[in-house]
């Protein structure tokens, strides 16, 4: 009696592990919890996912912390990754030339692919006069979409289709979460507004590689770096260090931003020669480990660069 009481235990319960595994996805859009997984290139995309999606998601951030984003080229292993997930999120060709190979990698993997800049106008990177044409010039286009607060509302809203995409199922969840986040962008731009309307100078000193063009524009500021272009082996301009170092002095100026995870040593010659303080401009590309382990969101980051914008600019002098 006792044996067959086992064997029919036995039985049921191997009975009931064939249907959970029936009833689980198999596909690499998710892992074992049912989370959906996605791989975020740059750590704004990465941020806008986790408020989102919360635990609905798996998000894993492509850039290794601390590195600098322009010089990134995605490891074998990465692709596989890529491949395993269910939705990749992506800047724009301009901030990762190399994500067309990516996506041709994917092709027939089911991933969902979400070009982060769809629909965002994108500006003009070191637009500049040819000397014997006098024709305008023109290398690329600004990659730097997300620190303009109004572009990474649409970011947001491309990353929630992606999402309704990926999981139709959380459709609701996504939708509220991104609605709810979008009125904290919206106050962010609006915080921004109001810091630009009191302060004594609206022209940023870089002495890096100047990623807040969609910002300035947005705000109405005026900068200038020594540098053309973004790329980190990029050689600063003579002619413009010392246009800026005689701006500073005409100015007044008394603070020189520097930009993250790059050793400042254009900002650090600048200020020993004018004798200006030492502020970052974070320019939220990526994040340190220990900011990682911190947690630290993008908002975050734009409200640490807004009370260092109000002591460099001279707010309400």
């Amino acid at each position: 009696m006792l044996k067959k009481l086992f064997i029919a235990v036995l039985l049921t319960f191997t009975l009931i592990l064939n249907f959970s595994a029936c009833g689980t996805k198999q596909a690499g859009s998710t892992v074992s919890s049912g989370e959906i997984k996605v791989v975020a290139t740059l750590f704004p995309q990465y941020d806008f996912v986790r408020q989102i999606a919360g635990d609905k998601a798996n998000v894993s951030l492509l850039l290794p912390p601390g590195v600098e984003s322009h010089a990134f080229e995605p490891s074998p292993k990465d692709i596989v990754e890529i491949r395993k997930s269910g939705m990749f999120v992506y800047t724009g060709k301009y901030m990762e030339p190399w994500v067309d190979r990516i996506i041709k990698g994917t092709s027939g993997s089911g991933v969902v692919i979400v070009d982060a800049s769809a629909g965002i106008e994108l500006i003009d990177e070191n637009q500049q006069e040819e000397e014997d044409s006098g024709e305008e010039s023109y290398v690329g286009k600004d990659p730097h979409i997300w620190l303009d607060p109004v572009n990474a509302i649409r970011m947001v809203e491309n990353i929630v289709e992606g999402l309704v995409q990926a999981d139709p199922k959380g459709e609701s969840f996504y939708r509220k979460n991104a609605g709810i986040y979008e009125k904290k962008l919206w106050e962010l731009d609006r915080k921004f507004s109001e810091t630009f309307s009191k302060v004594k100078s609206k022209k940023i000193i870089y002495g890096g590689h100047f990623a807040f063009g969609y910002f300035a524009k947005r705000y109405g500021l005026d900068y200038i770096s020594p540098y053309k272009g973004f790329a980190p082996d990029a050689e600063p301009n003579p002619q413009r260090i010392a246009e800026l170092v005689r701006n500073m002095e005409e100015s007044g100026t008394k603070f020189i931003f520097f930009e993250e995870l790059v050793e400042p040593k254009v900002a650090k010659v600048i200020a020993g020669e004018t004798g200006a303080g030492m502020l970052l401009l974070h320019g939220a590309h990526n994040i340190s480990r220990d900011e990682l382990n911190e947690g630290i969101t993008y908002i975050e980051i734009m409200e640490g660069n807004m009370e260092r914008l109000k002591q460099g600019l001279g707010y309400g002098e």
